[in-house]
């Protein structure tokens, strides 16, 4: 975008391949709409687009498409990789036409020595590790801290510019991208670890008050940058701790970027791959998986969530393989079961129970004893099997399945159909006998409703979220409710007057979420995304409320 460029341009700490990567999945998605495709084929056209990107800024096509199953897709299927193959393949033939086929920064030769470095190799992971999760949050802690600020959005950028601009009088490595300066720490032997060193907190510091003050630009260079200043320290230390190892601190470097880029976007595959297309050698592989691996293990473990995931997150929406969770995913057993619910004593009768069974229609009810813990459950079809029984404590089955309050109705709901059971006591997890309710199919039922609206309100808030991310400061996203005999109920949206400068972006209408059209008549109840500027918004709400509130 044009922002990206003018942030880059003058200086600021921050990447280019994130803006390409919103622009092609942008075009992506453009091209899905004016098709009239399927939501999943948007979604295979938005990746394919961030694959494209990718490759033609690495000039890296296994790497862009590694990248888009990873982070846009979140998962590695057949159905979606020949479209995005091409689209990387493409992207970079082109690309190569153009701009030439070297890379983003020359790659030396790689050397690997002996076996006995693989040790150096896991203590850079060990390293790059906590410094990716700290990358990630200090993104996140300074553009908190900037949104505190009640100042105007361009003293902010003005603010987080002479910061930058004051660091680069000493460090001019730190302005723009650093593609250059990776190059020389890749290919130079002179670069000293103490410049190294304070490289490293620089763009550690700096990129998150770049993109916190608002300068538009991405994370990945940044991260490479890192984990280049990380790695070629690292191995100018164990170059002068184990001199017979012969240890080649730019090849460090090299291992150092990947396992940055994998600890701060989790995708160890897109990091691996990425380091092996540029230097086009086998022997880096060993090296490569060790550190990422080691990396990643540590920055999930310190940092759940990826520079991509968190802002999600933090917005309340996660993603399980680049979806909304299953639906019965986001219900727990807690929420679902019954709380008000009949027991048997295991002292009284197969007649008394019968007879309760058929006061309360239940097919079958837990069975506790005395001191009032569970003990089993007892069915109909015990009470007809129990050949010279009299009491239900020696009818009902012992050997049962029971569940626990915060387990997700998902898992227990494979576990009831697995044996074929229609209801399930729920225990406490410190005390399995402590009955604390039941799960009947009729409850899984009616969560099953509550899972789809939670859906429905998180597929609403995930779109809330993307467009205020997208609109200038000045433009307001809100979500406007339809009340009873509201003017606008019944009536078609190209006969409603909406203010000129409003855009009805989405209608949610019960489960549907839907773009409205011209012919979309609107109901009570309807709750609309509105894009407005100023006084806009009033006008809308004015349209959407009952006639005396409007007085």
């Amino acid at each position: 975008s044009a922002a990206a460029v003018v942030s880059i341009g003058t200086g600021a700490s921050v990447g280019p391949e994130d803006p390409s990567v919103q622009i092609g999945a942008s075009l992506g998605s453009l091209l899905g709409q004016l098709l009239h495709v399927s939501d999943d084929r948007v979604r295979t056209l938005v990746a394919a687009g961030a694959a494209s990107a990718i490759a033609a800024a690495f000039n890296a096509p296994i790497a862009g498409v590694f990248f888009a199953l990873e982070i846009i897709l979140g998962e590695i299927g057949s159905g979606s990789l020949g479209i995005i193959l091409v689209a990387a393949v493409t992207s970079s033939v082109f690309t190569q036409a153009v701009s030439g086929s070297s890379p983003a920064f020359q790659v030396p030769q790689y050397a690997f020595h002996s076996a006995w470095e693989l040790p150096l190799y896991l203590a850079l992971g060990l390293l790059a590790g906590p410094i990716s999760a700290l990358y990630v949050r200090l993104l996140y802690i300074i553009q908190d801290f900037y949104k505190r600020l009640n100042s105007p959005r361009w003293v902010k950028t003005v603010g987080a510019g002479a910061v930058v601009g004051i660091t680069g009088l000493f460090l001019p490595q730190v302005f723009g991208v650093g593609y250059e300066t990776i190059g020389e720490i890749l290919n130079k032997n002179d670069i000293t670890l103490w410049l190294l060193l304070a490289l490293l907190l620089a763009k550690l510091i700096l990129t998150p008050i770049s993109i916190g003050g608002g300068f538009h630009g991405g994370v990945f260079a940044p991260s490479l940058f890192i984990g280049a200043t990380l790695g070629g320290g690292f191995g100018i230390i164990a170059m002068y701790l184990f001199p017979g190892l012969n240890v080649s601190p730019p090849a460090f470097a090299l291992v150092g970027m990947a396992a940055v880029l994998a600890g701060s976007v989790h995708a160890p595959l897109t990091a691996v791959i990425l380091l092996f297309e540029m230097t086009n050698d086998y022997r880096i592989i060993l090296p490569l998986m060790f550190a990422v691996a080691v990396s990643l293990l540590i920055s999930q473990r310190i940092q759940k969530d990826s520079v991509y995931a968190l802002g999600l997150a933090r917005h309340g929406i996660r993603l399980d393989r680049g979806r909304d969770v299953e639906v019965m995913q986001a219900i727990t057993v807690g929420e679902a079961m019954q709380l008000d619910m009949s027991t048997l004593p295991e002292s009284a009768t197969l007649n008394e129970a019968a007879e309760i069974l058929m006061q309360t229609r239940h097919h079958g009810l837990p069975v506790v004893n005395e001191k009032g813990l569970l003990v089993g459950v007892l069915t109909v079809e015990d009470i007809e099997h129990a050949k010279g029984k009299t009491y239900v404590g020696e009818a009902c089955t012992r050997e049962i399945e029971t569940a626990y309050p915060d387990e997700t109705l998902n898992k227990v709901v494979r576990r009831m159909s697995r044996r074929d059971v229609g209801r399930l006591p729920v225990v406490a997890r410190d005390n399995p006998q402590k009955l604390v309710g039941v799960l009947r199919r009729t409850d899984v039922i009616r969560s099953y409703d509550i899972a789809l609206t939670r859906r429905t309100a998180q597929r609403h808030r995930e779109q809330t979220v993307h467009l205020d991310a997208l609109t200038p400061t000045r433009v307001d996203v809100s979500n406007v409710a339809i009340e009873e005999n509201a003017p606008c109920i019944g009536k078609r949206m190209s006969e409603i007057p909406f203010p000129r400068e409003s855009v009805i972006a989405s209608v949610r209408r019960g489960q549907q979420v839907f773009v409205p059209r011209g012919n979309t008549e609107l109901r009570a109840g309807d709750i609309l995304v509105v894009v407005a500027v100023g006084e806009a918004l009033e006008g809308v709400q004015h349209l959407c409320s009952r006639p005396e509130d409007i007085l």
